[in-house]
């Protein structure tokens, strides 16, 4: 079912061609992807979709849950069609291996200092970044 507003969290976002292509060209990698990095990926394939419209899609989609997004140490935005359970990320700053990790440790610490502070419904993200092992050995 579709909301009236589409960009109203948990709305569903209406499947438009360009949404379709931008999710298959996110699930066609494993690693985080610039907007314009998703909009390089669909030119390769043909695809004719405006960067404006690359990034008002993931804008869409990370809305809806479908994908995630965090910054790089640069301040870019980049994003990744990623599992719906809560989870961190270990990035390879050279290469963008990207690596999806459970942190129960940051889990019970972030529980414990909400409840020390009284605070409800808290939520965090935690991104990690180093260099992959196979860009240390190149």
């Amino acid at each position: 079912m579709t909301s009236t507003d589409p960009g109203a969290p948990g709305s569903t976002v209406r499947p438009t061609r360009q949404r379709i292509a931008v999710a298959d060209a996110l699930a066609s990698v494993d690693d985080f992807r610039s907007a314009q990095e998703v909009h390089e990926l669909l030119a390769e394939r043909s695809e004719t979709v405006g960067l404006a419209t690359v990034y008002r899609a993931l804008t869409r989609m990370v809305e809806a849950g479908e994908v995630d997004v965090l910054r790089t140490e640069d301040g870019e935005a980049i994003y990744r069609r990623c599992s719906r359970s809560h989870h961190h990320h270990l990035v390879c700053r050279t290469c963008g291996h990207t690596v999806e990790v459970e942190g129960p440790t940051v889990e019970r610490w972030t529980a414990s200092v909400a409840e020390t502070h009284g605070f409800a419904d808290v939520s965090h993200s935690l991104e990690l970044f180093g260099v992959c092992r196979s860009c240390r050995e190149a």
